[in-house]
């Protein structure tokens, strides 16, 4: 894919360090205020055009991907019945669960200890809510996602790697229907 081809938003910030971001598979250049946009595309040419090559790939992926049908209520108690067996496994309290719509994300956990679950979750496979609440509890233990945090994650899931891919063709499949 050429560079020329490729479309991105552009935020200026006050910060020092570049940061290429690929939230919901659109480029997003975080930029100190008075950099120069594609100088820092042209940098970083070869990892965007691996993301890009990946991201086509989870959306061809997801056409094939099939919704799970369950109940507000069965969604409901499905992740509070996950969230109070890996609190207790991991030894962690949490304060509240949210449902909401969210724009980038499956789910996050606050550092007031709430965890909020994007509504989307639902007509996700049981397997991938199960990932996606340990993922989140995790965090109370681990804030960022270093090798302690993958230690718990591939404890119960070895193939952590390749749910994060699924996740990632779900993200397509239930935001472009």
């Amino acid at each position: 894919m050429g560079i020329k081809t490729i479309s991105y938003n552009i935020s200026f910030r006050d910060i020092l360090y570049p940061r290429l971001e690929f939230k919901t598979g659109k480029l997003l250049l975080v930029l100190p205020r008075g950099s120069e946009p594609d100088e820092i595309v042209k940098k970083h040419k070869k990892w965007i055009a691996e993301k890009m090559d990946f991201i086509e790939e989870c959306r061809k992926a997801a056409l094939n991907k099939d919704t799970v049908k369950r109940t507000a209520k069965e969604f409901h108690d499905l992740v509070h019945n996950y969230q109070k067996n890996y609190a207790i496994e991991l030894k962690e309290n949490l304060n509240r669960v949210f449902f909401r719509s969210m724009s980038t994300k499956w789910a996050s956990c606050s550092p007031k200890r709430n965890l909020t679950i994007n509504k989307k979750m639902r007509f996700l496979p049981e397997y991938l809510i199960d990932y996606i609440i340990l993922h989140e509890i995790t965090h109370l233990k681990h804030k960022r996602h270093n090798a302690e945090f993958w230690k718990i994650i591939s404890s119960r899931f070895e193939n952590c790697k390749e749910l994060e891919k699924e996740l990632f063709s779900y993200w397509f499949k239930l935001s472009e229907e």
